[in-house]
């Protein structure tokens, strides 16, 4: 998707995507189903990915708990905000189990069981815009970037999103971790 930046020379371009993002989001609801086809044949073929951390779905983004559900015999991991960080914690029924927290999430119970970054073999991420390269651009606080630089090195670093959601170049920084793949519900070719 190609955005129309008001002037490029005077604006965050960061900031101007996720204002333009949200605007997008907020205008045109769209359907998780195709997202949640395109993830489910995925790891119907990769059994040996067990511990999967997924998040709570904000308006605009893709619903993953469907996808929970059709999984049932793999760990499943939900984030907590806290502080600055991230902490996830083994969620087995997201209806009952997630309760609101920091910024209205919805995030696990405190007496659920926190894993570790170390035994997550895949983050499912949310994120406002993804680029073809990797990029991913969040809501701007970090919590994510923060997480992954903690992950083991060969957790696969997924980019769940709309197809509206691609974007010509999220502008990466440093500190911005990248995808390994981007899932958004159209044919691509995955590699991983």
């Amino acid at each position: 998707m190609r955005l129309q930046v008001a002037n490029p020379e005077s604006i965050d371009p960061k900031s101007e995507i996720r204002y333009q993002m949200r605007r997008i989001l907020r205008e045109n609801p769209q359907d998780s189903a195709p997202v949640i086809r395109q993830l489910d044949d995925w790891l119907a073929s990769r059994p040996h990915l067990q511990t999967l951390a997924v998040f709570s779905a904000l308006p605009g983004e893709v619903n993953l708990t469907e996808l929970v559900s059709r999984h049932p015999q793999r760990r499943w991991v939900y984030p907590r905000v806290i502080g600055d960080d991230l902490i996830f914690h083994l969620v087995k029924n997201p209806a009952t189990e997630l309760v609101v927290g920091a910024f209205g999430i919805r995030e696990p119970s405190l007496v659920l069981p926190e894993i570790a970054l170390t035994e997550i073999d895949v983050f499912f991420c949310p994120g406002l815009a993804f680029d073809r390269q990797g990029g991913r651009l969040g809501r701007g606080r970090g919590f994510y970037d923060r997480a992954l630089a903690g992950a083991t090195p060969g957790a696969l670093k997924i980019g769940v999103c709309f197809p509206c959601q691609q974007v010509e170049n999220t502008h990466a920084e440093p500190h911005d971790v990248p995808m390994d793949a981007v899932f958004c519900g159209e044919i691509q070719s995955i590699t991983i």
